[in-house]
């Protein structure tokens, strides 16, 4: 861990709360709003958070698995999300959701006209923005977990 944690706090509510009261709550809101608000897949939406989990390194990001209507993805599927360009565990807009992950967190810069026409003929341009924002907060908050050594604090119920 990275920060001093005082004794008897919980360290995420006290990083996410305590320490920035103007900024970790309305954080943590936008966090829970791509879970709460989504439209996309659950296989499109997990490709996605999955490959951002495995490119920031995040431990609690790799371990979760998001539930909708108590169904989650098998347990193969992360392994099918790294290995997003050969697998055949994908249709297209999945395959497509790990591919605008990865390029999102590592060369968006070269987000090229190909990528978009490919994404714009699976995607509707809402379905891309919201996939973009999703992406920001994995990205952003992922990271932030990372970096501060906070995700090795969360423990997952069960765990």
């Amino acid at each position: 861990m990275n920060l001093d944690i005082p004794e008897g706090k919980h360290p995420i509510e006290h990083v996410w709360g305590d320490m920035v009261p103007g900024i970790g709550p309305a954080a943590a809101n936008f966090s829970l709003a791509v879970y709460v608000h989504t439209t996309l897949g659950l296989r499109e939406f997990e490709a996605a958070r999955l490959r951002i989990a495995q490119i920031n390194g995040c431990l609690f990001c790799l371990d979760w698995r998001t539930e909708r209507d108590g169904l989650k993805v098998e347990e193969e599927f992360a392994g099918a999300v790294a290995e997003w360009r050969t697998t055949d565990a994908f249709d297209e807009r999945t395959r497509l959701a790990a591919e605008y992950a990865e390029r999102y967190a590592l060369d968006h810069h070269n987000l090229d006209e190909e990528f978009w026409d490919r994404m714009s003929a699976r995607y509707s341009q809402s379905e891309i923005v919201e996939l973009t924002m999703s992406l920001g907060s994995w990205l952003a908050f992922g990271r932030l977990n990372r970096v501060l050594g906070l995700d090795a604090m969360c423990v997952l119920p069960g765990h």
